[in-house]
């Protein structure tokens, strides 16, 4: 069908070479319209348009050679392979291929120029390309060199790039035709740019991103600071900002349980407690409890920096909402912190005969039925659990409130069914979401722009600031012998590593290995190992020693990472510290400091360090401010990684970046105020548009 009859809105079944198994493979990529393919943007670029010497090629470098065939042979060894030995005026270049036929290798005969596109890599003898494109110059139709930049798309098994690229040029030739709302949006980015980008107009920048011309700048277009892709930029971060404001406002017109009173429970569970609340507990309780004494369900981010006191919070909220004899249910990430939480709660609430239930995919069939009968009822409870609370046979009577713990292990998808499951006849229970994780300001107004935000910035008056340092593992000798003083005296102290056992690919000081060789040097200590693999069962009993003191070390993995609460140990050992990331060892310090006794952190490296590494270990070691490693680490590791969006469901920018864009954020939360209140009718179309295939707030 020519492209005049034609729209974005069409299948791209309408499109020429579209067939069924093409259409089948395009719905795994969520291209079902033209409009789809249009806004299915490049990952990157490869510059095919200039012939490079020989002589010029580096490592890593994808690049264009011409050269001479001179050799011809085939290797034996672990993997047969055919080896095509190539040279230009300037130097010498290996071409290997290991899947090939008799016909290719007959092809490839000596004396023909070839060219030859690939990635430069270190070969055995001289450098080499792995399976290169290989043109014959023989071949007039092969002779011309490509014209612009060729852009790489996000593919899926057995589609070719070759087909998404021609797909996409038939489908730009249809937004020519169609427009697309294109001058509407332009004409709003102009009014509320005020630092004036001068930004291209939609369809002009569409056509730019897909198809670079001749001599278009190479490293902004990489760095994705291109014009063209800053005004796409824009328009994805305005469809992502009204998605957040869509669900909130939805949120707002629906129905929750009002808790007018704080209740009698809350004096007897401060009681409980054994400590006085921070002020900041205090202001955030306070601010909560508004959210609650309003007809509407509270969405609530509670931000705060290890050992800030978040579940204190979570409890005091917890007893306004079961003094009115609704139920609670607490969702943890893993067992290990489920089972904290429920530890911590029943020793506050126990004396108020308050029941906390615990629900895990640890239970037995016949005590999971037990369990979901008594959720079924409308008795005051609190109920803690993993995963396990939102699967389908889970049905709750009476619940007022939901905490999520750890916000960014979960899926969005995964927070949404646990707060379908507590809908009861219109009503909807209110949702805090707590996380230990500090979220960078410019990434939760946008990130997060569905949710009130509150931030407890100040840590009990007990606590002191964990000592850290920085320390290469050529004195390992020196670490064993301060945990052996440390545990001597009555401490006790962690020794993580980022593997369970040897690698032959990662350099890594195994869990399974260091717990034998501390057991060897260290014979008077107890020592227990957790790590991932370890059974549930026997996870817990070896954690449940270390909490009761029986153990004085504990070799763990990061499956130690949130959650644990021993005030007693007050040494963290982190081996292989140059392999993580800030805010996993931001994470992992916060497992000591959590009594009165100064507490320290040790972080083993293994040299060399690049550059990325040495900036984290040297944040690492001047600061405790969670709220200031974020930043940092949004600025090393990008907004992705921060947010845990591979994890949660967040939509994933095709184009944007929270963390390069963040200049951009003041012109799109003014764009969403005006789409909102003056075309929402167009705010449903830039959705449809970018989030199509996301998560569907609107159900929320």
């Amino acid at each position: 069908m020519s492209a005049e009859r034609l729209c974005l809105d069409d299948s791209v079944q309408q499109l020429a070479g579209v067939g069924p198994r093409l259409t089948e493979k395009l719905a795994r990529l969520g291209l079902s319209t033209i409009r789809d393919v249009v806004y299915h943007l490049p990952l990157r670029y490869q510059d095919r348009t200039q012939v490079t010497p020989l002589s010029r090629a580096r490592l890593k470098m994808e690049v264009v050679v011409e050269a001479t065939i001179h050799a011809n042979q085939l290797q034996y060894g672990k993997r047969r392979s055919l080896l095509v030995r190539v040279s230009d005026d300037t130097g010498m270049l290996s071409l290997r291929f290991f899947y090939f036929n008799r016909e290719q290798q007959l092809r490839l005969a000596v004396g023909r120029r070839i060219r030859c596109f690939g990635e430069i890599r270190r070969g055995p003898q001289s450098i080499e390309m792995v399976h290169p494109e290989v043109r014959f110059l023989d071949d007039p139709s092969a002779a011309a060199m490509d014209s612009a930049l060729t852009p790489i798309y996000p593919s899926t098994e057995g589609l070719h790039q070759l087909s998404l690229r021609k797909l996409v040029v038939q489908a730009l030739d249809v937004l020519r035709l169609d427009g697309d709302d294109a001058q509407h949006i332009d004409a709003l980015i102009r009014t509320h740019d005020q630092t004036k980008h001068d930004l291209p107009a939609l369809e002009h920048a569409l056509n730019y991103v897909h198809r670079p011309p001749f001599g278009a700048p190479l490293e902004p277009l990489w760095q994705g600071i291109h014009p063209a892709q800053q005004r796409l930029a824009i328009e994805e971060l305005l469809a992502h900002q009204l998605s957040l404001r869509r669900l909130r406002q939805t949120t707002r017109q629906q129905r929750a349980p009002k808790f007018a009173s704080p209740g009698e429970l809350r004096p007897k569970l401060k009681a409980a407690l054994g400590f006085t609340l921070t002020r900041a507990q205090q202001r955030v309780i306070t601010e909560i409890d508004r959210d609650l004494a309003r007809a509407q369900p509270m969405l609530r981010l509670l931000q705060g920096d290890v050992g800030a006191g978040k579940t204190a919070v979570a409890a005091m909220i917890a007893a306004r909402v079961l003094a009115a004899h609704y139920q609670v249910a607490l969702m943890a990430p893993t067992e290990l912190l489920a089972e904290q939480h429920a530890r911590t709660f029943t020793r506050w609430f126990a004396p108020n005969e308050i029941e906390v239930l615990s629900l895990t995919g640890r239970l037995t069939a016949a005590a999971k039925r037990k369990l979901h009968a008594r959720l079924a009822t409308a008795e005051p409870f609190i109920v803690v659990g993993t995963h396990a609370l939102f699967q389908a046979d889970v049905r709750f009577g009476r619940l007022g409130l939901i905490v999520v713990d750890e916000q960014h292990r979960f899926g969005v998808d995964q927070r949404l069914a646990l707060l379908e499951k507590g809908t009861n006849g219109g009503v909807r229970p209110h949702q805090l979401i707590m996380t230990a994780t500090p979220i960078p300001r410019t990434l939760a107004m946008t990130a997060y722009a569905d949710l009130d935000v509150s931030v407890l910035d100040e840590l009990p008056p007990k606590r002191r600031p964990v000592t850290t340092t920085v320390i290469p593992e050529s004195r390992r000798d020196e670490i064993v012998a301060r945990i052996n003083e440390a545990c001597t005296h009555g401490r006790q102290a962690y020794w993580v590593c980022p593997l369970i056992d040897e690698s032959e690919v990662l350099d890594h000081q195994a869990a399974t290995d260091t717990a034998v060789e501390l057991s060897a040097a260290l014979p008077r200590l107890r020592i227990g190992l957790v790590h991932g693999r370890l059974k549930e069962l026997a996870k817990a009993e070896v954690m449940q020693r270390f909490v009761a003191g029986e153990l004085d070390l504990l070799v763990a993995t990061t499956v130690i990472e949130v959650g644990v609460d021993v005030p007693n140990a007050n040494l963290m050992i982190i081996e292989n510290s140059e392999r993580l990331g800030l805010a996993q060892l931001h994470q992992l310090r916060g497992r000591v400091g959590r009594g009165e006794a100064q507490s320290a952190c040790v972080l083993l490296y293994k040299s060399p360090l690049s550059e990325t590494a040495r900036h984290r270990l040297h944040t690492m070691r001047e600061t405790n401010d969670g709220f200031v490693i974020a930043e940092r680490d949004l600025e090393l590791r990008g907004p992705g990684e921060v947010l845990g969006t591979r994890q949660t469901g967040l939509a994933a920018f095709k184009i944007a970046d929270l963390s390069r864009d963040r200049h951009l954020l003041p012109v799109v939360r003014s764009l969403a105020d005006a789409v909102l209140s003056s075309s929402p009718e167009l705010g449903d179309r830039l959705i449809g548009r970018w989030l199509v295939h996301k998560v569907d707030y609107a159900k929320v």
